[in-house]
């Protein structure tokens, strides 16, 4: 598969089914460098299945997908926080850092952690943070890792205001950086505005690719 240099990841002509349950077909898209793209579409359509065959955690039945970059520089946010809950905050980033051959400094993990808002929470147990902390402590994480291509389903669910804002402002941060995001949101109608692409699935397939300023997404209810 034959990618521009600045195209980070390709999808052509995938399907993926659950048994004899057809849930999508001829679902192609790119994402570059610096690019949002937002998967839409209704319950039921297949978009969290879909975001898994482009992250490389599942395979498709037919078609192909081309990651156009190495598997360390890809980073994955879904609805569970892999927060291990016994584990302090720092300990956590640490744990994380090892996973992927990083041995970051006590310093560097408090940055992380300051950059969240969770310094003061360094030491606490992550067991009793709330879920907006949690996913604020994912998002240390990320950054820990310095991906190039960012997964995000639904990142924004149960979260508070505070949260959900500091979420919106790294999304944006992200893109500043070069740093592409494919993202699936709980709150459509707010965020297809921070987007620079749609893909939205539905009847099985793609009903729409194309500039976010194009997509309708009054029309769906996510």
């Amino acid at each position: 598969m034959t990618a521009s240099p600045e195209t980070l990841l390709a999808v052509r002509k995938v399907a993926k089914f659950f048994g004899s349950k057809l849930v999508f077909k001829d679902v192609s898209c790119e994402v570059e460098a610096g690019e949002v793209l937002l998967v839409a579409g209704p319950n039921g359509a297949g978009k969290s299945t879909l975001m898994k065959i482009m992250a490389g955690l599942s395979r498709p039945d037919a078609g192909e997908v081309g990651l156009h970059l190495e598997p360390e520089r890809v980073a994955y946010l879904g609805h569970s926080t892999f927060v291990y809950p016994g584990m302090s905050a720092r300990a956590n980033l640490a744990f994380w850092a090892g996973m992927y051959g990083l041995k970051p400094v006590r310093e560097e993990l408090d940055a992380m952690l300051e950059r969240v808002g969770l310094l003061r929470a360094a030491e606490e147990k992550a067991g009793g943070f709330s879920r907006g902390m949690a996913q604020r402590l994912n998002l240390a994480r990320i950054y820990l890792v310095r991906p190039r291509l960012i997964f995000l389903d639904e990142p924004g669910t149960g979260l508070d205001v505070k949260s959900l804002a500091t979420l919106r402002r790294e999304i944006n941060e992200f893109r500043s950086q070069g740093i592409a995001v494919v993202w699936i949101s709980h709150h459509l109608l707010e965020d297809v505005g921070m987007a620079d692409r749609v893909l939205s699935l539905g009847g099985r397939r793609v009903d729409y690719y194309g500039p976010a300023s194009g997509f309708d997404a009054g029309s769906l209810a996510c």
